[in-house]
């Protein structure tokens, strides 16, 4: 029964704790039957070899009288028999015997029989110990005197291989020799056979190992462990097994007992054994090889050590409460699972603290019993066969050591009375237990400055110990509280095995001082509010054997707020006694407690006591709670919703906030019809100290004045209210919708919805119908009435008209669009970014590129100085470092200079618009009503307005992404072919891409037909993420600008494409002074070249082709015509001259194409190179622009002679078309040419005067790089004097022309006297030339005298 009482007081199980003691008791005893077999099997053993060495001696004597004859005869059989195995079985390869060599050869004893194996068995560490000794002994005695004469003691000759004879054992056949031989040649070169036995495969391990892992624990060095192993066939088929070894460093320990049972059927066993004989001590891990027919197969082998395996049954133990005085004892179960023994200590690492976590105060004589004990506690060893002797004087010791220091700690408590009172009287004499519950009792009152601390868990005797394998051990542990509360100690088991971690075992107690006691000495009212009861029950317990009674005290503070029920009591003994605690606040308890009240925090600590008869110290408990207020603050606690349009509502808030620490539901109930509180309709739960905004919502029903309270409760029931008051207004006007749900829009897109404003106002009389006023106003006359609307500036939403008037009975369409776009400022801080990321990615760049031509500039360095030879060492290049390069910031520009219409801001937009996700916006418009006729009068002071009457108009506007966007132009919604000049045709390619996740169907819209835009290929369904391309052709017909819009329709938007061009006459103007380009004289074979300007004038570029006319495809169309001089036209049109025999043209240009930039100029240059003389050298160059255009038209002209000299300035005297025929010269002219020039003077005879005829020849000299030397040209005229004589004056009459010049000669007449003016003169003159060759012309001069 006292067990029992224990272990309930410690709070366990007592089944639990009986059954344990139950198996421990049968553990003692198999444990003590385990012993006694031991030592029985000890004796046996010890029998049995001392009759295994008396039969060795004889074995020994018997030895030497062996017959030699019988010895020799045994050996002939026995080589006979080898012979024959060898020639017909044993047939091995050399593998085989490379395998021979390799295989450990085993131990003696696996050559012993099965009857002196089946005598080892497994062992326990005690049997193999006397095993071993006996075998060594044994061993000792055979080596001295071997008992057999083996082989190797006799010499015989080395052995031959012999002969293949063909030897047939008795009834076995030829074919089953084959057989055998070949399935043994099989098996031994390790040849795998798979096996199908009824279509299926034998896959997996063939034969089953029992047990599957071979496992020798605890061992021990030196002595000897035998295990037996049983191999089934688990195979679908016969099969067989063949030992291979074991692992090579087992080889050593482990010997292997198998007789191969040859073929063996499915479900059949054999059985080997493992003999382990370890010769360290450390654990071994491997494995035993066989072979089957169907493959290897392992068998596991594990040798381990023995350990030490460590263990306590309870880390926590838990002395349950006790009151001061007592002394409880419980153990610690310390259990080795393991083979190995080892010692152990327990020490003290955390002493025993209180629940506060101090050391709790040690009085003297506690002191001095503790050290007392300590001076007794003796080092003794723990036996567990002695364990139970060891606890029964443990628990008398410390009983006697608790009375003693119960009976010394009342003395103290006594005297320190005596002394405090200052008289000696006598005490009356109380009992030792009376006087221990006193003094700890009296506890609290002890002296502060008490230097040492109070130990209250202590270890038994039991300090330090060996503990054995399998073995357990009991460490007592004494509970002595002296001072109330809650203990804990900690202790650590340590071992002197460096392999056992150290074990820590917490312990805790708890310790009371009285017999009366509450189990809960503070009562936690929680959180309480003003005005509402509260109720608790207080239990008290008695621990003691006697009924005691009770009294119940409130403090005189608390009487009017708290009570107990019943105020007196009997509690019974060993029982319980409950008590009815009644708390009223009232809100003048802060006043009537302000000693145990603190209003700062609102925490109540009420001390209550219990008085018990016969006892001079009464039983303390504790009574907590917050309190705290149940209000609840509305603001403002007026709510004035002033003028409410009888269309509209007016929305106000308003804010409740919670005023107690505790939350409170509330909600507003009883509230008129026409108002309405939100969220969840007025209704919520406020969290302490918690403010919430309510919205309240008021909807005029008809134009008056209204007054209300709007009710609010909590869930205590308590009233709340706020006082309201409005006024409602009927205007004069009212809108069709007030409220508009625009459908998504995209951005750039427009959604359109179209209301009316009405004017119901025709009659003033209010008792048919409502009529229009604010509150009880006066009602308005009946009439046109004006309405506008205000829209913000920068809003996407527009309203047309904005100012209107409406007549009585009538109403007034209103459009309204909406143009979602994306706001000025984030596109400017979007450009931001891509221009600080774009010169990001350039400084990286740069930088790259420069780590790049330091490194290249290294490389070269490297191999330069590689490349040179020094006389006697070669110096190693030094690593150069490259310097790292800081770029340096690009300035960006500022927000306010980004223009608006450049690529970074294009380029910004279409980025946002690939990011953009789903926005909405509202607005509120309102619309202001004034009652007058806008249209006819202009004076604001005519017209009644009233800022109540606004009526306002919602709009609902939710913006999305747009699924189709411009990536080409940089996202530019705008294609500007810009300057394009007329009758030319470009086409420009529009890029749209879907950035939406589904496909999408594109329409068009139709571009003006007779306009200059058209869509040459219309795209019908592009895919999510997929481009497509719009091509556009732009061809004008006018100098002037066109413009046309192109909208591309899908079903979520709109994209719509303006379009933009301007038609522009092209002009070029041409840096020659004429038409005509005279390229002068050159000799044959010769050439010269000159160059002209063609400068672009206009603002488009202009592509430009030179044509010439002897190139052109009509030449041959024109050769067909008659010449100029013989058909009736004057002067020939687009003529071309001479041309070269070789065919090839006598006039090229260079470039022939190209394209003249805006106000850009191009040079061309005209080469002139005839192959023969002639001066009639043309052609016509024409400039066409857009291959369609004639701008220019120049007209070249060239001559050539055959020698430098040359005479121009004459009268032409043949044509300029070359005849086919051949011109005869006569033979004398040959060595001089005489060249004939006609010279035409004319003299204008005037009144008074004659005006004398002039003309001017030009003799010239070509400069040339054909001939070696350059050459001047002389001229001189000859017979001048029959010139002067007929009125011709020269001058010079000689001179020198240099090469490249033009020297001119004037030829001046006056008719002489005599001169017959009806008839023309003529005279003959001679010109002579000297330059390569020499040259004489005749100059025929005719003169002429006309009047003027």
């Amino acid at each position: 029964m006292l067990e029992k009482d224990s272990v309930l007081a410690s709070g366990g199980d007592v089944t639990k704790y009986f059954i344990h003691q139950k198996r421990i008791k049968e553990f003692e005893k198999k444990k003590q039957e385990f012993e006694e077999q031991q030592k029985i099997r000890k004796q046996e053993i010890i029998s049995r070899i001392l009759q295994e060495e008396a039969i060795q001696e004889k074995q020994k004597k018997r030895s030497f009288s062996v017959d030699v004859s019988k010895c020799s005869l045994s050996t002939k059989l026995r080589s006979k028999t080898m012979q024959y195995i060898e020639s017909v079985v044993m047939k091995e390869t050399a593998e085989e015997l490379e395998t021979k060599k390799n295989w450990h050869p085993p131990s003696p004893l696996s050559l012993s029989s099965d009857e002196d194996t089946s005598e080892i068995e497994e062992k326990s560490p005690e049997d193999a110990k006397e095993f071993t000794y006996g075998a060594e002994e044994d061993d000792s005695e055979t080596l001295a005197v071997p008992e057999f004469t083996g082989l190797w003691n006799q010499v015989y000759k080395p052995y031959k291989v012999p002969k293949e004879v063909d030897t047939k054992p008795v009834g076995v056949s030829k074919m089953e020799k084959e057989i055998m031989a070949e399935r043994l040649e099989k098996l031994r070169r390790g040849i795998i056979e798979k096996q199908v036995v009824t279509g299926r495969e034998f896959k997996g391990c063939p034969f089953y190992s029992k047990p599957s892992l071979v496992h020798f624990k605890d061992l021990e060095v030196g002595k000897m462990y035998k295990k037996r192993i049983t191999l089934t066939n688990a195979s679908y088929a016969i099969n067989s097994c063949k030992l291979l070894g074991v692992s090579e460093h087992l080889k050593d320990f482990i010997t292997l007992q198998f007789d191969p049972p040859g073929q063996m059927s499915p479900g059949m066993s054999c059985e080997m054994s493992v003999i382990f004989k370890p010769m360290i001590n450390e654990d071994l891990e491997g494995e035993v090889m066989l072979l089957a027919n169907t493959g290897p197969f392992s068998i596991p082998i594990k040798c381990t050590t023995k350990k030490c395996e460590l263990a306590v049954e309870k880390k926590m133990i838990d002395f349950g409460t006790h009151v001061i005085g007592e002394t409880a004892i419980q153990t610690i179960s310390l259990t080795n699972q393991g083979a190995l023994g080892t010692r152990f200590s327990i020490r003290e690492i955390i002493s025993a603290i209180g629940a506060d976590g101090a050391k709790t105060p040690l009085l003297p004589s506690l002191v001095e019993m503790t050290s007392l004990a300590a001076q007794e506690r003796t080092q003794t060893y723990v036996d567990p066969s002695a364990q139970g002797h060891g606890d029964v004087l443990m628990s008398q010791q410390n009983e006697t050591q608790r009375k003693e220091a119960c009976s010394k700690s009342a003395n103290y408590m006594e005297t320190r009375s005596l002394k405090a009172n200052g008289d000696v009287a006598e005490e009356n004499i109380q009992e030792p237990s009376t006087q221990c519950a006193a003094s700890l009792s009296e506890m609290k009152d002890m002296p502060s400055d008490v230097e040492e601390g109070v130990v209250e868990i202590n270890l038994g005797e039991i300090t330090e110990g060996e503990i054995g394998p399998f073995s357990s051990a009991k460490i007592p542990v004494v509970f002595t509280p002296l001072i109330p509360g809650n203990v804990r100690a900690q202790f650590e088991i340590s071992f002197d095995n460096l392999s056992c971690k150290a074990i820590t075992v917490m312990i805790t107690g708890t310790s009371i001082d009285v017999p009366v006691y509450v189990p809960n000495s503070n009562i936690d009212l929680k959180i309480c509010t003003y005005d509402r009861l509260y109720q608790e029950s207080i239990i008290v317990c008695n621990r003691a054997k006697t009924a005691l009674r009770l009294k119940f005290d409130v403090c005189k503070e608390l009487k009017n707020h708290m009570e107990l029920l019943p105020k007196t009591g009997f509690v019974q003994a060993q029982s319980s006694f409950s008590v009815q605690l009644k708390f009223l606040p009232t809100l003048s308890l802060p006043q009537d407690a302000s000693t145990c009240f603190d209003k700062d925090t609102g925490v109540l600590e009420a001390p209550m006591t219990i008085s018990v008869a016969d006892q001079t110290l009464p039983v303390p408990f504790m009574v907590q709670a917050v309190l705290t207020s149940s209000d609840l603050e509305i603001t403002p606690s007026e709510l004035d919703f002033g003028y409410c349009s009888i269309y509209e509502a007016v929305q106000t808030s308003l804010q409740i906030t919670n005023k107690s620490i505790l939350p409170q539901e509330f909600g507003f109930v009883g509230i008129p019809e026409y108002v309405e509180v939100q969220p969840n309709d007025g209704f919520g739960t406020l969290l302490p100290m918690e403010t919430v905004q309510l919205d309240v919502i008021f909807r005029a029903e008809k134009a008056k004045e209204y007054k209300f309270e709007l009710p609010c409760k909590s869930a205590i029931n308590r009233h709340f209210r706020v006082s309201c008051k409005a006024v409602g207004v009927h205007p004069p006007l009212q809108l069709s919708h007030s409220l508009v749900k625009f459908p998504a829009t995209a951005l750039n897109d427009v959604s359109f919805a179209t209301l009316h404003v009405i004017n119901s106002h025709t009659s003033r009389n209010e008792f048919t119908h409502p009529v229009p006023r604010i509150g009880n106003g006066d009602i308005p006359a009946v009439g046109p009435t004006s309405f506008e609307f205000h829209v913000s500036e920068h809003s996407p939403v527009t309203i047309s008209p904005v100012v209107g008037t409406v007549l009585p009975g009538e109403k007034c369409q209103i459009q309204v669009s909406f143009k979602p776009s994306l706001p000025d400022q984030e596109i400017r801080e979007e450009v931001m970014r891509i221009l600080q990321r774009v010169s990001e990615s350039k400084a990286t760049m740069k930088h790259d590129d420069t780590l790049t031509k330091d490194k290249e500039l290294q490389i070269k360095k490297e191999r330069n100085k590689s490349g040179r030879k020094d006389k006697k060492t070669v110096s190693s290049p030094k690593n150069v470092t490259p310097q790292p390069t800081y770029s340096v910031p690009i300035e960006l520009p500022k927000t306010e200079e980004i223009k608006a219409n450049s690529d970074e801001y294009a380029a910004a937009k279409v980025s946002i618009y690939r990011r953009f996700t789903a926005k909405f916006e509202s607005y509120v418009i309102p619309c202001f009503i004034v009652t007058g006729d806008t249209n006819k009068s202009h004076d604001m002071e005519n017209f009644n307005f009233s800022p109540y009457n606004t009526l306002y108009l919602e709009l609902h506007c939710p913006s999305i992404a747009p699924p189709i966007i411009v990536t080409s132009e940089n996202g530019r919604h705008l294609i500007d072919f810009g300057e394009i000049a007329i009758g030319q045709r470009v086409i420009k390619r529009v890029t749209l891409q879907n950035i939406s996740m589904d496909p999408v169907k594109l329409g068009f819209s139709i571009l003006n037909p007779c306009g200059p835009f058209m869509l040459l290929n219309p795209v019908d369904v592009v895919d999510p993420g997929a481009n497509c391309f719009l091509l556009i052709a732009f061809l004008p017909d006018e100098n002037k600008i066109f413009f046309e819009n192109l909208e591309v329709h899908c079903l979520q938007a709109t994209l719509t494409l303006r379009i933009k061009g301007r038609g522009l006459t092209p002009s070029v103007s041409c840096s020659l002074d004429s038409d005509i380009l005279d390229m002068g004289y050159i000799l044959a074979n010769d050439s010269s070249t000159t160059t002209f300007k063609l400068q672009n004038t206009s603002t488009v570029p202009v592509p430009f082709s030179i044509k010439l006319k002897s190139l052109s495809l009509s030449r041959y169309r024109d050769l067909q015509r008659l010449p100029c001089f013989i058909s009736s036209h004057e002067k020939p049109l687009h003529l071309v001259g001479t041309q070269n025999f070789s065919g090839l043209s006598v006039f090229s240009v260079t470039p022939v194409e190209g394209t003249l930039l805006p106000e850009k100029s191009q040079d061309f240059t005209v080469t002139f190179s005839p192959d023969h003389e002639s001066l009639h050298y043309s052609d016509l160059l024409t400039v066409e622009l857009f291959s369609k255009l004639t701008t220019q038209t120049v007209e070249l002209k060239g001559a050539c002679r055959n020698h430098v000299m040359y005479v121009e300035g004459v009268d032409a005297l043949d044509v300029s078309v070359e005849s086919l025929g051949i011109n005869l010269v006569d033979e004398g002219e040959l060595n001089e040419p005489v060249n004939t020039v006609l010279l035409t003077l004319q003299c204008i005879q005037r009144e008074t005067s004659a005006e004398p005829g002039v003309r001017e020849l030009r003799v010239g000299c070509i400069r040339t790089s054909l001939l070696p030397t350059k050459k001047s040209v002389e001229f001189q005229w000859d017979n001048v004097q029959s010139l002067q004589q007929n009125g011709f004056t020269v001058e010079p009459v000689k001179g020198l022309v240099e090469p490249g010049q033009c020297k001119p000669i004037s030829v001046l007449w006056v008719p002489p006297a005599g001169y017959d003016p009806m008839n023309d003169g003529k005279t003959t003159a001679k010109l002579t030339l000297k330059g390569d060759i020499t040259e004489h012309y005749q100059v025929i001069l005719v003169t002429k005298v006309l009047s003027a």
